[in-house]
């Protein structure tokens, strides 16, 4: 009964952010209730909250256990030795770092692109898209990112408030809002940023690092096309229901998420950083 608690509460607070936030500042026009995508991603979030969170966090504490019994678990001595403030900010960004690389690799590689294009079939994108996530895709992407940690020896139970600061923001990077961020969006990330990595393009290869932007200035797959920039969203996945987009990437029939080529070349741009887009093998 405490998961249903939580939920709902969950359902409220985001609700009670997020819906005033998109309607004041929209960025598209909005879905309409009797929208089926709209219901799709309701059991997504549902689904999120009340069975796959637990799981995930299940598995993630049994293997930092496990992993705490080995040398590797052992932790860094030098990093046990610095400030708890230095603790988390390395912790935080060489899990930045590692969901990056991840991230990328779930559009090289197809048999992770398989889980994470259900994620991708979203053809609007608000705060409630936010949750549709396959929950294998979810597990791997919380492992790279606690993986750090882990291997460290720090804890991330100790910076929860933090943890659910960014969990909230990365719901804000998918809400479709147009709400200027000044300089924080290169440090936090930010919708049209984020928005763009969801374009339906031949093959995504811009703004992997949802939450830490840096990261794709660094490694030069970062591109801006500015909160005015207007642009097809979503993949080419089949129309599901919940349980065929869970059930679908894990069948060796599925060819899940072949992007229709869609010209989005310079937009938000001069030249544009698509121009030598290259078909999905």
């Amino acid at each position: 009964m405490s998961i249903l608690y939580a939920t709902l509460a969950s359902a409220l607070f985001l609700g009670a952010v997020f819906v005033p936030l998109e309607r004041a500042f929209a960025a598209r026009e909005g879905r309409r209730l009797r929208d089926p995508s709209l219901r799709l991603d309701a059991l997504f979030f549902l689904g999120q909250y009340v069975l796959w969170n637990g799981i995930t966090f299940a598995l993630l504490s049994w293997g930092q256990n496990a992993l705490a019994e080995t040398r590797l678990g052992a932790g860094w001595a030098p990093l046990a030795a610095l400030p708890f403030a230095a603790q988390v900010g390395a912790a935080v960004l060489l899990g930045d770092v590692t969901v990056y690389f991840f991230h990328r690799a779930c559009h090289r590689f197809a048999w992770l692109w398989r889980l994470h294009a259900v994620h991708h079939s979203a053809e609007h994108l608000d705060w409630l898209a936010a949750h549709r996530e396959h929950p294998l895709d979810g597990l791997l992407t919380s492992l790279a990112g606690n993986l750090p940690a882990f291997l460290l020896g720090f804890r991330p139970a100790g910076i929860a408030p933090f943890l659910v600061f960014r969990g909230v923001w990365a719901v804000l990077v998918h809400a479709n809002v147009r709400i200027p961020l000044g300089p924080f969006k290169w440090l936090l990330g930010a919708p049209e940023l984020h928005h763009w990595h969801h374009a339906r393009t031949p093959l995504t290869t811009h703004n992997f690092a949802n939450l830490a932007p840096w990261i794709d200035v660094v490694f030069g797959t970062h591109h801006d096309p500015g909160p005015d920039a207007v642009y097809p969203l979503g993949a080419d996945v089949p129309p599901r229901t919940y349980v065929g987009h869970l059930l679908a990437p894990l069948l060796p029939s599925t060819r899940a998420g072949h992007q229709q080529l869609i010209d989005v070349r310079g937009v938000g741009c001069a030249g544009g950083p698509v121009a030598d887009l290259q078909r999905r093998a």
